[in-house]
């Protein structure tokens, strides 16, 4: 309830920060532009993810033969959750990850890789995949488009006002104070990253609490973070990939995360605050 509470919180800022910005910039005419334009490009994002996601991940369908133990996990938590059975897919990679992704719960698509099954015991992947479908319940997707269209529309009207100023549109009386001219231009886009990115973590907390509940309790996830983590040194010296860095919001966990400030982007919550929390749940 707590992280459905500040997904709300943050996304009410972001539209009062969208809303404000847009008439201070060009009135209700710029600002329905600006917000035209964003919902036109992330939700074509929206309707196309998951054809999009698996194509970039080479993910191939699952093959319920040879892991029928995966198959089996996600239709007993489908059914438990009154959901339609998604589609399973498998990344042949080293690096142990999940997603899930579709437009829809009818449309959903849940993925597991290889390194992931290598590494977590059945307990340990039955709480992530329990995760996983509760981003497809909470309609995480739909959530994370509404966010990126006004994070994005709000880019664009600093944009705009950008381009007005330098061309000579400065001067109208619309115009404002120079500082917050400049303020609107350079912070606007920034504040609305660092909110993006607050509602995504959000999101993970709330599936992190979807496992812990539907499982029983918050250890079998808590120990599967903490393994997957522990792969991180590993990977200290490696660069993520295109591929890796634009899908990372889709993942269970972001092995690329950021650390100190720069966490204030980071898509993922960090592992050790993901972990404290599970195993305060009862």
């Amino acid at each position: 309830m707590k992280s459905m509470l500040k997904t709300t919180l943050l996304l009410a800022a972001l539209t009062a920060m969208f809303m404000a910005i847009g008439y201070f910039v060009g009135g209700r005419s710029g600002m329905m532009v600006a917000f035209v334009m964003a919902a036109a490009m992330n939700f074509g994002m929206y309707w196309f993810s998951s054809k999009l996601v698996l194509k970039m991940q080479g993910a191939t369908p699952l093959d319920k033969r040879r892991y029928p133990e995966v198959y089996t996990m996600i239709h007993e938590l489908a059914t438990r959750d009154n959901l339609p059975m998604p589609k399973l897919y498998f990344v042949d990679t080293p690096i142990p990850n999940a997603f899930a992704t579709g437009r829809s719960p009818q449309h959903a698509v849940v993925a597991v890789t290889r390194g992931i099954m290598e590494i977590l015991d059945g307990a340990e992947l039955r709480a992530v995949l329990a995760h996983e479908l509760g981003h497809v319940k909470n309609r995480d997707m739909l959530v994370s488009t509404i966010a990126a269209t006004f994070a994005g529309a709000i880019s664009m009207l600093a944009d705009m006002l950008m381009w007005g100023n330098l061309f000579g549109g400065g001067d109208s009386e619309e115009g404002g104070n120079p500082l917050g001219t400049l303020a609107a231009i350079l912070l606007a886009p920034f504040a609305a990253m660092v909110i993006q990115m607050a509602v995504s973590r959000s999101r993970e907390y709330l599936a992190d609490e979807h496992s812990a509940h539907t499982i029983g309790h918050g250890e079998d996830l808590a120990r599967a973070l903490q393994k997957l983590e522990d792969v991180r040194p590993a990977l200290h010296n490696a660069q993520p990939s295109t591929t890796q860095q634009a899908t990372a919001h889709l993942m269970f966990i972001n092995l690329f995360n950021a650390r100190g400030l720069a966490s204030l982007f980071s898509t993922h919550p960090s592992t050790k605050d993901r972990i404290a929390r599970l195993r305060q749940l009862r």
